[in-house]
């Protein structure tokens, strides 16, 4: 009896009537169910399920049945409202519970933190309208499907987490500015940055670029009015590089020369088909291109992880990923910084760019015909020719300098020094009697250095005996050996400090200059606002100037306090329950964790692009190198944003001293370690019913702000020291963890 009561199960499932797409979607997530439980539930693919609740196929036998089952049950449990009836707008989803699990975030280490800062600031990079607002939130996406298609368009939206990043409102770029083209059993999948998974029917390299342009609709929208839409982004995995006939790795000798050699049988195929390589060639970020047809662009990147494209050390484990998580972690960072346009460095120089492009149309001739022009506030579109610039701020091997006898090494009289600090002492007989080295970090200290900095635009003129000017942007040689320490100007008044324990703020590794330097504006202004006369002896004065970095800085820091107000620090908590929010806040949500720190290489890796040094090539002394053709190669720029850096934290360390008689044990860069009673920042700062002191170190996320860098007893600083005979041993390049390697110390 029983087999006839199933069979009679079966006939009436086979008949039963199907709730719409949008409710099969809102009773599966109501039960918090994902697509990919229900199809594993089905034995279905997840693309199938997908397609049901996008409307685009309909479940047959007898698959059917039991899908109808399950959604009866559903309805069951969860009744429709009026609100759930309602006709949903297109393209909108219906919200889903969230089942991210936290798991253990990238760890860290201070030696590669904190020693790394000062060469992604020199090294050169791996070799990039208002935009649409950033998603307030980013839970972390089930690894879905979305529609059936073997049409090439990929049919359409799958319905995205809440919050998961998409293509915005331009219906040209529906499906979002990137794709990770991976292949399962055989299909071509494309996993887009907002849930969307797109089957892809290209079966060679030059099909899947048409295939992109002409039917992914993938793309991201110019991030300033004269500005280009971003190219699409496909991020190929080891699988996708199989089936295109791409290496999975490169041969020791391809890896040397960054790119596939040009007989390659794939960049054949592309050749045949009409599609160009930009001069870096076929790389792990590669450009594949065709000349462009008056304001149409025929442009398609590509990223090859497992060519190490997506560097371990700004992108952690990002290059390991599922496909589904990796589209997540590109279009966060897409969304919120700009499509990647190559390492972190890269995309950083390229954003400046994006968003101060060289160029705009002009006004209407007497024809009516709109012609290219200079945009005002832009580094414009040709480099400064290299035999151009001052001497003094070039690195040496410069064209600028190929008069210079070899092996000359310039002294500070000829030579701009300004970089991060890196400074330590040792540790005074009331100090050892603390109990803690408490290590304290500025938040996106570069970003905040270059926020508001009046920078130069064009050529430099050389000026004999200027008047120095606090507002014009240039390099200055002057003689600050006089400014003494002891007896500064604070505010309006003068102060009394142990000039002995503080380092000096001209100098990187803090000691007190012997005569005439060159400094970049922000140092010699510093000197007058500690109250002590300058009179420069000449100066390179760039008086076509502006804050070029404004827009960049403001890009990046929205970005950076979006991301991290999704790991649950806000701006605006009160000192405890900001050390409190910080505590692990990358194992909240890993994936996202990885865009933190991807945000912040952006920032030091775009800095350091403006001073790119050669990079092999066959390069000579004396000769030009590739990024000197670029009007992005500007090292006064860059030189100017880490003076301010730098000057920024001696100015709070220099009120905190006047406050509480407390000063550095050593800085590194953005962090600054204090001996203190307690293992917290707030054993130290000074803190009066939660408000801190004035232009003193505060706790906060906003860039400029401070965090907690990590906690070391004292004796652990002196066994340090005593260990490898180095009293002035920079501790806190080691305060994070308290590892300390023979190797950190040239043994």
């Amino acid at each position: 009896m029983s087999e006839l009561f199933d069979a009679v199960d079966a006939l009436l499932a086979s008949r039963a009537v199907l709730p719409p797409p949008a409710e099969r979607k809102r009773l599966r997530a109501a039960h918090g169910l994902t697509i990919d439980e229900v199809a594993t539930a089905l034995k279905v693919r997840r693309a199938t399920v997908s397609g049901w609740e996008s409307g685009k196929t309909e479940p047959r036998p007898p698959e059917r049945d039991a899908y109808a089952r399950l959604l009866d049950k559903l309805a069951e449990l969860y009744p429709a409202t009026p609100a759930d009836t309602a006709a949903p707008a297109p393209d909108t989803e219906v919200p889903t519970a969230s089942t991210a699990v936290p798991a253990p975030a990238e760890a860290r280490t201070p030696s590669t933190d904190r020693a790394s800062e000062a060469a992604v600031m020199t090294a050169p990079g791996n070799t990039q309208a208002p935009a649409p607002a950033a998603p307030a939130t980013a839970p972390r996406p089930a690894r879905t499907t979305g529609p059936s298609s073997t049409s090439g368009r990929g049919g359409p939206r799958k319905a995205a987490p809440a919050g998961t990043p998409s293509g915005g409102t331009d219906p040209r770029f529906e499906n979002g500015p990137l794709a990770v083209v991976d292949v399962e059993d055989g299909q071509v999948l494309a996993y887009c940055a907002g849930g969307l998974v797109l089957e892809v029917p290209a079966k060679s390299l030059p099909a899947l670029v048409d295939w992109t342009l002409r039917e992914a609709e993938l793309g991201q929208p110019k991030l300033s009015g004269p500005g280009k839409d971003a190219d699409p982004l496909l991020v190929l995995t080891a699988a996708a590089c199989e089936r295109y006939g791409l290496p999975v790795t490169l041969t020791e000798e391809e890896r040397v020369a960054g790119r596939l050699p040009e007989g390659h049988k794939v960049i054949k195929q592309l050749v045949r088909a009409q599609w160009q390589l930009t001069k870096r060639g076929f790389g792990p970020w590669a450009r594949i291109y065709r000349p462009a047809t008056g304001s149409e662009r025929a442009c398609v990147q590509l990223c090859i992880p497992s060519w190490n494209a997506l560097d371990t050390r700004f992108w952690g484990t990002a290059g390991q990923l599922p496909p589904a998580e990796l589209a997540r972690v590109l279009g966060v960072y897409a969304s919120r910084v700009m499509t990647p346009r190559g390492s972190t460095a890269v995309t950083g120089l390229e954003l400046m760019t994006a968003l101060h492009p060289p160029t705009r149309a002009s006004a209407p001739d007497a024809h009516g015909k709109r012609h290219s022009e200079h945009n005002p506030g832009s580094l414009g579109k040709d480099a400064i020719d290299p035999v151009r610039f001052p001497p003094c701020e070039v690195p040496d091997g410069h064209p600028a300098l190929k008069d210079l006898p070899r092996f000359h090494v310039r002294g500070p009289g000829e030579k701009l020094s300004e970089e991060a600090y890196d400074w330590a002492r040792p540790m005074t007989d009331a100090e050892c009697t603390l109990r803690h080295l408490v290590g304290i970090d500025v938040n996106m200290a570069f970003a905040a250095g270059a926020n508001g900095l009046a920078v130069g635009l064009g050529e430099a003129t050389h000026v004999k005996a200027p008047v120095f000017d606090p507002k014009l942007p240039g390099s200055w040689l002057v003689d600050l050996s006089h400014v003494d320490l002891s007896r500064v100007k604070v505010g309006k008044e003068w102060v009394e400090l142990n000039g002995s324990l503080l380092p000096s703020p001209f100098t990187p590794k803090g000691e007190r200059p012997e005569g005439p330097a060159w400094y970049a504006t922000p140092t010699v202004a510093y000197a007058a606002e500690l109250g002590y006369e300058v009179r420069p002896i000449e100066a390179w004065a760039r008086y076509d100037n502006g804050r070029y970095l404004d827009g960049w800085y403001q890009r990046l820091r929205d970005a950076y306090l979006a991301t991290m107000a999704d790991l649950g620090v806000d701006a605006g908590l009160a000192p405890a329950d900001f050390l409190a929010a910080m505590d692990g806040y990358q194992d909240r949500d890993p994936e996202l964790g990885l865009v933190v720190s991807a945000i912040k290489a952006t920032v030091k890796g775009g800095l350091g692009k403006l001073r790119e040094r050669p990079r092999a090539e066959g390069w000579r002394p004396g000769e030009p190198w590739r990024a000197l053709s670029r009007p992005t190669w500007r090292p006064d720029i860059r030189a100017a944003v880490i003076s301010r850096t730098r000057i920024n934290l001696h100015r709070k360390i220099v009120k905190h001293a006047s406050f509480t008689g407390q000063y550095p044990i050593a800085i590194l860069s953005d962090c600054v370690v204090y001996a203190a009673d307690g293992p917290s920042p707030l054993d130290f700062l000074p803190y009066r019913q939660g408000k801190p002191l004035p232009g003193g170190f505060a706790l906060g996320v906003n860039p400029g702000l401070v965090k907690w860098e990590g906690t070391q007893s004292v004796l652990w600083g002196e066994e340090v020291r005593e260990k490898f005979s180095a009293p002035e041993l920079n501790l806190a390049r080691y305060i994070k963890d308290g590892t300390v390697t023979d190797a950190d110390n040239g043994e």
